[in-house]
């Protein structure tokens, strides 16, 4: 193969290598197309290209990654990583590792891991690299490398519940979820929820968002029989949809334009977590975005007119 097709074969690997380190759709793609230039602008051709296109992609990864905890230092609210609806990358040999790490449970966990110590982590526990080709990557010695995994797994391990291994009954309660939903069904809800439910919301303070987190199945449930059928009075509309491996959906405005993402946690047979991401910086990759504010604006004149 020549180089285009090399890295063409290639990249779905790296992007799904960057994405979990950066947790973000759009810096992931520009460290795969960077890891391109670099590759196609040097004059060798390197004895292994998937060797040395998973270490430029994760060097880079680092690199961004390092700048970006500035940025989510400062951040207006929650931050949420950016929604993916499909993982390029597969591997059924690592099916379940690859499915787990993508969730945003597990990459919100990420986040409290210093960067080489995600990217070893991710390289590691997820990809199955060897130490050998890590501690290359990271320029660490291969000890180095092996207690910087154990550290990374001991915080993975300690915050990270096991979801549902049972796809079929996860994506049952998901149905009967949005069932209720469409409805605005109090109870219906309120019995799918865990007792200590939380949700919260991503709009990094350029699109409408709770306050704080909602806690409580009572709560939460309440909140959204009252928004989302005044949503729905307005031509909301939203697509069940997988976002990062887990049972979730996709809104749209009236002209099908990307309203918001939003993501449930099952655990035990109950939604743990609710998580929407509506802040259109992070979802221009999904499609045209929609006037989050002008939508609001909307369902309050709807509550008015209900009244």
């Amino acid at each position: 193969m020549n180089k285009v097709e090399e890295f063409e074969e290639l990249r779905p690997l790296l992007f799904s290598i960057a994405y979990r380190i950066l947790g973000s759709v759009s810096e992931a793609e520009d460290a795969a197309q960077e890891t391109w230039l670099r590759f196609g602008g040097s004059p060798t051709l390197p004895t292994s290209a998937k060797a040395f296109l998973s270490t430029t992609v994760t060097r880079i990864s680092i690199d961004v990654l390092r700048s970006a905890r500035v940025r989510r230092e400062e951040y207006i609210g929650p931050w949420f990583p950016e929604p993916l609806l499909s993982d390029p990358y597969q591997d059924p040999a690592r099916s379940a590792e690859l499915a787990d790490s993508v969730s945003m449970a597990a990459l919100l966990l990420l986040e409290r891991l210093s960067p080489l110590e995600r990217s070893v982590f991710v390289l590691r526990e997820v990809f199955g690299f060897g130490f050998d080709d890590i501690a290359s990557t990271v320029g660490r010695s291969e000890a180095a490398c092996r207690q910087l995994q154990v550290r990374a797994r001991r915080h993975m391990e300690a915050g990270r519940p096991r979801f549902e291994a049972d796809r079929n009954e996860r994506e049952e309660l998901a149905t009967r979820f949005f069932d209720a939903l469409r409805e605005g069904d109090v109870a219906g809800l309120r019995d799918l929820l865990a007792a200590d439910v939380s949700m919260a919301g991503d709009g990094g303070g350029k699109a409408p968002q709770l306050a704080k987190a909602v806690v409580g199945a009572e709560n939460v449930a309440r909140l959204l029989a009252s928004v989302f059928p005044l949503m729905a009075h307005i031509d909301v509309m939203f697509e069940p949809h997988e976002v990062n491996g887990q049972p979730g959906a996709i809104f749209r405005d009236p002209d099908g334009k990307v309203l918001h993402a939003l993501a449930l946690d099952v655990l035990d047979g109950q939604i743990q977590t609710i998580r929407s991401v509506i802040n259109p910086d992070k979802l221009g990759h999904l499609g045209p975005v929609a006037d989050a504010w002008a939508i609001d604006r909307e369902v309050k004149q709807a509550r008015q007119r209900t009244k």
